[in-house]
């Protein structure tokens, strides 16, 4: 465990030469999930203990539909400033979110290595929970795109969540399937790389929809789902199945140290 993941008052700054433009001919890619990948639980779970009874009434629990979770959302969160929930209080709930084990140690690796390393973050959570935990975290500098649904407050001081894109997948929740991104990406990426496409893709997860993304992965990429969490279990039972043509390689993780002696390795591999 490092300092700032037992204090959060200290962060990860930014290197002095640092730039705005990072450099276009990375050799990999890592994508990254974030609510219980890069931080330890549910960002929606962690703002819902901002309102005075810290959880929410059943009737707005047992209104969830399976597949539609952004919509959810949206109730939950025009629920929480009818509560009289600040803008202040939602920032700081989500401020104080731990990071998960060792994933401070794998940016502090990754950005050592910025010049072999691109990072991006694909999420179903929002891009102000996103933006605020990584920019209180000192790491918002390390990532070159973040892909996630849309919110912002509002002037009565809601925060209005409105769903990423719409899409045909049918293994995907009804705003966002993360293998239409990954894909997009990655022919965006190459063509303003002049060509040149990532070596390798990593994709960091845990839960059942960072399986879509990672079916788009090839031989020489890796899946490092979180161990013990609904990606492993559905990464598990596809390496079991014959049928199932699985084609990235696949690394449970429990600590971010894990990812880090990973990446170590290939990189010994140049």
């Amino acid at each position: 465990m490092t300092f700032r993941e037992r204090d959060h008052s200290p962060k990860m700054t930014a290197p002095s030469n640092l730039t705005d433009a990072a450099p276009r001919e990375q050799r990999f890619l890592v994508l990254f999930d974030f609510d219980e990948t890069i931080i330890s639980e549910s960002s929606d779970d962690a703002v819902v203990r901002a309102l005075p009874g810290k959880e929410l009434p059943a009737w707005l629990t047992n209104s969830y539909r399976e597949g539609y979770y952004t919509e959810h959302m949206q109730k939950v969160l025009a629920y929480m400033a009818e509560q009289g929930v600040s803008e202040d209080s939602i920032h700081s709930a989500v401020e104080n979110i731990p990071p998960n084990a060792g994933l401070l140690n794998l940016f502090q690796y990754l950005q050592r290595h910025q010049q072999d390393f691109e990072l991006v973050v694909v999420s179903d959570a929002n891009m102000y929970f996103i933006e605020t935990w990584l920019e209180h975290a000192g790491v918002r500098h390390l990532f070159r795109k973040i892909f996630t649904n849309p919110a912002s407050f509002d002037v009565t001081g809601r925060l209005v969540l409105l769903p990423f894109h719409s899409h045909s997948c049918t293994r995907c929740p009804d705003n966002m399937c993360k293998q239409a991104i990954l894909r997009k990406y990655l022919l965006d990426r190459q063509e303003e790389r002049g060509g040149t496409p990532f070596q390798r893709v990593f994709y960091i997860g845990d839960g059942a929809n960072d399986i879509c993304p990672s079916l788009a992965l090839g031989p020489q990429d890796t899946a490092f789902p979180r161990k013990g969490f609904p990606m492993h279990w559905l990464l598990t039972d596809m390496q079991k199945s014959q049928s199932a043509k699985f084609k990235a390689h696949i690394v449970p993780w429990v600590s971010g140290e894990d990812i880090v002696d990973s990446l170590k390795k290939i990189m010994e591999e140049r």
